[in-house]
């Protein structure tokens, strides 16, 4: 056993009985925390230091299963709604945060166009399409392993939804013709297929609307796709999110993920699946409290069994971390539990704070595990240090920055619906 590898008997993050959950919850994540404390805490060191996407870890994710966890049980998924995926992903966050934060991104194709779109009020003949559409994207993962995408970024305003994306598809004989480019594209070069966020025109020089957002699968091996830059970040460096490419690439109308313009009213009326970066985030804090505890046991593999657990400091720092754990989890749980169409103003309001405070309290916990444990634990024979890392990246990450959460919350506890300041 290397000092990466933990035992699969190790508690879970949510203990079933004491928070509530399903049976297919409890199933799903220790399925989620088997798998990835056997093999994918034992990968996670090489993927950070090369930078290298998690291949074999999504290897092992198709064949559990669970790269089909939100693929609806009548399509032959698995079928987790929302917060059961959300549960089992912060299981595999706690193992490898880049593979994660990666597995969001493909499950997320899967999320929005499966449990959170079926429970929207479309018309029969848009739904008819829609699951005709959706199932050629569901048999391809799950009868060939095919991984998806969710290339988001654009360097401005349109992934934090305040205009319209600069990636367009032209509606042209058969399907649709892409252009635009996407940044921090996570799995560039490693997907099967982009799910790219674009706008509809249906003919050159129509004005861009958010209205006319289309959601396309690309195919990664389509001509005119092309991935582009170095690869060398602070933290979640397995994601390997290089710049990405579309020139004149043409699409066949059945790549359409959802239907032309639902898209903009999915995202309206579900605000919480802008949530789903957290459980990488989750897991990591956790991580950090169990390191810290093996740590001040003598019990972490691959170091001397001392002890350090019998002095004030440490218990004291340790008391800390523990109060702020499970502030995280119980906020976090709440907001993942509420999540529904059209939730309340409260309910939005938790979910923004849930955002922020797992992605900032993350880092802040890793930070007092370096500063209890100790140098030694900075070493990069041992986790803590790419734990470090990789939870200073999620306060940056659009939709839902830290800094975007913090504004939302402000505006939205002192301003009422159509309200201002204007004379």
């Amino acid at each position: 056993m290397t000092a990466h590898h933990a035992p699969i008997d190790i508690a879970p993050i949510f203990e079933p009985d004491a928070w509530g959950l399903t049976e297919k919850q409890a199933s799903l994540s220790a399925k989620a925390r088997a798998l990835a404390s056997t093999n994918f805490a034992a990968r996670a060191a090489g993927y950070d230091r090369a930078a290298s996407f998690p291949t074999e870890n999504f290897a092992d994710l198709a064949s559990s299963g669970l790269l089909g966890i939100c693929i609806p049980e009548a399509e032959g998924g698995l079928g987790a709604d929302l917060k059961t995926y959300m549960l089992t992903a912060s299981e595999i966050g706690r193992f490898c945060g880049a593979t994660a934060l990666t597995f969001n991104m493909h499950v997320s194709s899967c999320l929005w166009t499966g449990d959170l779109l079926d429970q929207l009020e479309l018309e029969d003949s848009v739904r008819k399409e829609h699951h005709a559409a959706r199932r050629l994207h569901y048999r391809r993962i799950l009868d060939e392993g095919k991984i998806y995408a969710q290339p988001f970024s654009e360097g401005g305003a349109a992934a934090a939804g305040f205009k319209a994306f600069g990636t367009t598809a032209l509606k042209v004989d058969g399907g649709w013709k892409v252009n635009g480019k996407k940044i921090f594209a996570s799995l560039s070069g490693h997907a099967n297929y982009y799910g790219a966020l674009c706008t509809a025109l249906q003919t050159p020089d129509e004005e861009h609307s958010r209205r006319n957002t289309m959601y396309l699968a690309v195919p990664a091996d389509a001509e005119g796709v092309r991935v582009e830059g170095e690869w060398d970040p602070l933290g979640m460096r397995g994601t390997v999110s290089r710049t990405l490419l579309f020139e004149d690439v043409f699409v066949p109308d059945e790549a359409q993920l959802m239907p032309m313009g639902v898209y903009p009213c999915a995202a309206r009326r579900w605000p919480h699946m802008f949530m789903t970066l957290t459980p990488a985030y989750m897991g990591i804090a956790q991580a950090c409290y169990d390191f810290t505890v093996a740590y001040l046991r003598g019990e972490v593999p691959g170091t001397p069994p001392v002890k350090r657990r019998m002095y004030p400091t440490k218990q004291l720092a340790v008391a800390q971390m523990r109060v702020m754990l499970e502030q995280t989890k119980g906020l976090w749980f709440q907001a993942i539990s509420e999540a529904r169409p059209d939730p309340s103003h409260d309910s939005l309001m938790r979910a923004w704070a849930a955002q922020h405070t797992v992605m900032e309290n993350a880092n802040e916990m890793a930070q007092l595990a370096i500063r209890t444990c100790g140098g030694q634990s900075m070493l990069r024979s041992l986790p803590l240090e790419r734990l470090y890392r990789d939870s200073r990246c999620g306060s940056l990450m659009l939709p839902w920055t830290a800094e975007l959460c913090l504004d939302m919350l402000g505006k939205g506890a002192l301003y009422q619906p159509g309200e201002s300041d204007d004379a």
